[in-house]
């Protein structure tokens, strides 16, 4: 059997790992081992950064409900424990949209936890 040195697959492989370094600077755009160093730990950061993202909203979140329920002389930690208890399942992510586009609401959901930990229906 002739032996086959797989030149096209070895050049596709290349061809891809260096167009994924494109954009990057001098020989990590051109070289092919400076290259995969670089897509490689461009494509760590980015799987992490993937993370981070969800880490950063639930913080954002947290702090404009935090605000919003502060204004109204409740902490963060009571109001939450009030929607625990009064079975309300609202995320973080709508309770913050509600806190910032429907004020009303927000007050009336806050009011409504306040007090025996009894809810108003809504």
């Amino acid at each position: 059997m002739p032996r086959v040195k797989g030149g096209p697959q070895t050049r596709q492989r290349r061809k891809k790992r260096l167009k994924l370094a494109s954009g990057q600077y001098g020989g990590k755009s051109k070289l092919f081992r400076t290259a995969t160093e670089s897509v490689d730990k461009g494509q760590a950061y980015a799987y992490t950064g993937r993370k981070q993202r969800k880490r950063n909203f639930r913080q954002l979140w947290v702090t404009r409900i935090s605000a919003a329920v502060r204004a109204q002389g409740v902490t963060y930690s009571q109001f939450m424990n009030a929607l625990k208890k009064a079975n309300v399942l609202l995320n973080r992510k709508m309770l913050s949209e509600m806190a910032i586009h429907d004020p009303q609401g927000f007050s009336h959901l806050v009011s409504s936890t306040k007090g025996d930990g009894q809810p108003v229906a809504a």
